[in-house]
């Protein structure tokens, strides 16, 4: 195998994912050999990576410099227009989203880079699947503009793979539950917000309705997955769209209970808004076996033991 010093580029470094995958990536290769990038102004407290690009990624001329500059081995591709978000600006999601993932993909081609990181979503599934137990492998049918994004660009991820062995694996994240950075109008964001709400206010308006359930993962759960992936050998890889992912899957309602089991005064009530209709297009379940048996995905998090955490966490964060 060859043996080389990962050089590596995260974009959207400064999001809910972004923030905590660079602080781990900068333990495993050392701050000297990452490199973060975002729309924000550099400012040291934002990251621990060694060294900062403000780069809008759609400017494939400074990405393609900057590769080359900083030798760039592999790239973690976060930057997106997220699910709700994306409804408002659907073309300029369809841009984001997808071309700069296509500019990587040549560079990989080109050589330039060895490895590439890009997430897709549960928002991908769509209409006339079922509900329960999604497979890897179900026939996809969006029904909003990230969902059609994140399709499109798994196709790709497929096409470049198959067509000229480019090396970019992807997970189809369900939604993510962090208390380290604010969410980032997401539809699965009210399982962030009620925790904020809880710890600030104890009350909390949901805009999902109570008996909504979809597939969530706790932050750590997911960045793991991310590194395990993408130290699997290739070989074992048998999926080059993106793998299922399925983590933990609830409802408002039973997020709501397992609050109160730490904070009996806890009161919730629902307001749906917009979002309920990109939630009841989504599964309630996935089913993640393939990516359990190709690279030994496994999670450490039930929604009491990530209850528990976000609201400790949460109380001395807010609470100083």
């Amino acid at each position: 195998m060859e043996s080389y010093t990962e050089k590596i580029l995260i974009t959207g470094a400064l999001g809910q994912i972004g923030t905590e995958l660079t602080n781990r990536l900068v333990e495993i290769h050392g701050a000297e050999n990452v490199v973060a990038s975002g729309l924000d102004r550099w400012d040291k407290n934002l990251t621990s990576a060694g060294f900062y690009e403000r780069m809008d990624v759609t400017n494939t001329q400074l990405v393609r410099q900057i590769i080359k500059d900083y030798e760039i081995t592999t790239v973690y591709h976060l930057a997106s227009l997220l699910s709700g978000t994306s409804e408002k600006q659907p073309l300029f999601a369809w841009k984001l989203n997808v071309e700069p993932l296509l500019n990587f993909c040549e560079m990989a081609k080109e050589g330039l880079l060895k490895k590439i990181f890009w997430p897709s979503s549960i928002a991908v599934f769509g209409k006339g699947i079922p509900k329960e137990n999604v497979g890897q492998d179900v026939v996809l049918n969006p029904t909003t503009v990230y969902g059609i994004s994140k399709m499109a660009g798994e196709k790709w991820c497929e096409y470049y793979h198959d067509k000229f062995g480019v090396d970019v694996r992807s997970i189809r994240y369900p939604g993510l539950i962090s208390w380290k950075t604010p969410a980032g109008g997401g539809t699965t964001d009210y399982a962030v917000e009620i925790f904020y709400e809880a710890v600030e206010n104890g009350k909390y308006t949901s805009f999902i309705s109570e008996n909504t359930a979809m597939p969530m993962l706790y932050m750590d759960d997911a960045i793991n997955a991310t590194l395990k992936l993408m130290a699997a050998p290739k070989e074992s890889l048998t999926v080059h769209t993106s793998y299922n992912l399925g983590g933990l899957s609830f409802t408002p309602k039973e997020l709501a209970d397992e609050i109160k089991k730490v904070m009996p005064d806890f009161s919730i009530d629902y307001k749906p808004d917009f979002r309920q209709a990109i939630a009841d297009s989504w599964p309630a379940s996935i089913d993640d076996a393939v990516a359990k048996k190709d690279w030994g995905l496994s999670y450490d998090f039930s929604i009491s033991e990530m209850t528990k955490e976000m609201l400790n966490n949460l109380r001395i964060k807010l609470l100083k």
